[in-house]
């Protein structure tokens, strides 16, 4: 069950078409692996917050790829005095910027009155012009709009990979979350059964006790007994509870975060679903590649944009050298009227003589660029190092939950033996509690390996950076 808003939600109306399954001897519902990280995915506000990058991403190219729509631009102008039209002045300009820092552009001028300047006379019904201007120098090669598109493609396809990595950042802390619910709901449970065992055993030392068979004092140590695993209990129902609250940390329904119940409780057979949920499966070292990692690819998109930021650094040492031609007519609907006499053009030149605006640019471009580079050479060695290792801590887990899984077996295999040497009155409460102590201590290590051996899948899934498409 859930707590939503202050109110108590049954977990199964929340979850009913998910694939949660109660169990049939208990009034429990199980809260499966998979299906918590498909909603850890799907609602959690940083998983969400992903999705933002690749709009954002967007809208930034969306955003650059306006520097090359076409404009219009109307500028009128008109003064009257006392009777007198000082001037009315109309321009109208139509411009098509492409992508060599070539600008096609049509304009219509018309221009009276009586204190007009000379170079603005023109015919009275208005004069046309068609034309073209360019940069010859600096903006030929790479201009700001040209360099604005080329890196909000590039930061698009970072946004890509930089949500992959968001999203398996808080996929890797919630599994952890999982993991360690899974870990302390187990250790509880150790110590409940064992509780259950020191209260059969204090009853039937009572009875004994009370028809004359053993010393009233014995049962005093089974009494401990019962205190001690009492208490242990309730420190381990303390633990869990902690655990349960992290793990709500992660459990968004809708934009509204809810609230684990007791009643929930995590799969114990999560080992066989850990490698299928998170993609790990069936990928031995061998198979490991680079090539694809999200955080090298964003890497490189960030490389990518400073290349083109350094070569607009870099084609800004050129002088400025701007040309535009107009031919001129008064009858644009006639072809012929179109002579080449007839123009308005013009050169602009300039340039700095110590260019050292220009060179600090360039050099800071270069240095951004080598540190991007640095960063991912750093970067690729550290995620190499990293998955080789995990792999073999991997192996060593194997061996070690083998280990401890046989040394349970044998501990509980000595504590049933005790106990029926008790039965025959050779043996004592001690014995059999030191036994158990010992039983309970290799249990709860059984459950401290398992939970480190998913950790390590948790953090090998982390260093891939996958972002499960199952989920």
């Amino acid at each position: 069950m859930l707590k939503r808003n202050r109110q108590r939600v049954r977990l199964w109306v929340l979850f009913f078409l998910s694939t949660f399954w109660i169990q049939a001897q208990q009034d429990t519902i199980v809260l499966n692996f998979n299906e918590y990280l498909g909603y850890v995915k799907k609602y959690h506000p940083i998983a969400k917050q992903a999705q933002l990058a690749i709009a954002m991403g967007q809208a930034n190219l969306m955003k650059a790829r306006g520097g090359f729509d076409p404009k219009i631009e109307v500028d009128y102008d008109r003064k009257d005095l006392k009777g007198t039209e000082y001037w009315d002045r109309l321009n109208t300009t139509f411009k098509v910027p492409t992508w060599f820092g070539i600008e096609l552009k049509g304009n219509f001028e018309q221009n009276q009155g009586d204190f007009i300047n000379p170079d603005e006379t023109v015919p009275e019904d208005g004069l046309y012009s068609a034309g073209v201007s360019m940069s010859l120098g600096e903006g030929f090669w790479i201009n700001e709009r040209m360099a604005t598109l080329k890196k909000a493609k590039f930061f698009r396809e970072q946004s890509k990979a930089d949500q992959d990595l968001l999203v398996n950042e808080v996929l890797y802390k919630a599994s952890l979350a999982y993991f360690d619910w899974l870990r302390a709901y187990k250790d509880a449970k150790i110590f409940n059964d064992f509780l259950q065992n020191a209260e059969v055993r204090f009853q039937g030392v009572k009875q004994s006790a009370l028809a004359g068979d053993i010393a009233i004092i014995d049962t005093v140590e089974a009494k401990i007994a019962v205190q001690n695993r009492a208490l242990s209990l309730e420190q381990a129902k303390v633990r869990l509870m902690k655990k349960s609250l992290e793990l709500s940390n992660f459990l968004w329904i809708n934009d509204v975060p809810v609230e684990l119940q007791p009643e929930v409780t995590p799969d114990e057979n999560v080992e066989s679903e850990i490698d299928v949920t998170l993609e790990i499966m069936g990928k031995p070292l061998d198979s490991f590649t680079l090539e694809n990692h999200p955080k090298l690819r964003s890497l490189e998109y960030k490389i990518d944009g400073l290349v083109v930021d350094k070569r607009l650094k870099a084609n800004k040492l050129l002088p400025v050298l701007d040309v535009q031609y107009n031919f001129l007519t008064e009858s644009p609907d006639q072809l012929n009227s179109l002579d080449i006499d007839n123009f308005k053009g013009g050169v602009s030149f300039r340039f700095p003589l110590f260019l050292r605006k220009e060179r600090g640019d360039l050099k800071l471009a270069k240095f951004k660029l080598q540190d991007a580079q640095f960063e991912r050479d750093n970067a690729q060695v550290e995620i190499q190092n990293k998955v080789v290792a995990i792999y073999r801590e991997l192996d060593s887990y194997i061996t070690q939950n083998q280990l401890i899984a046989n040394i349970v077996t044998d501990y509980n295999t000595l504590l049933n033996a005790e106990e029926r040497k008790f039965s025959f009155g050779e043996s004592s409460l001690f014995l059999i509690n030191s036994r158990e102590g010992k039983l309970i201590d290799a249990a709860l290590k059984q459950n401290e390996v398992q939970n480190k051996f998913f950790y390590t899948k948790a953090r090998l899934f982390k260093s891939l950076a996958i972002n499960p498409e199952i989920l």
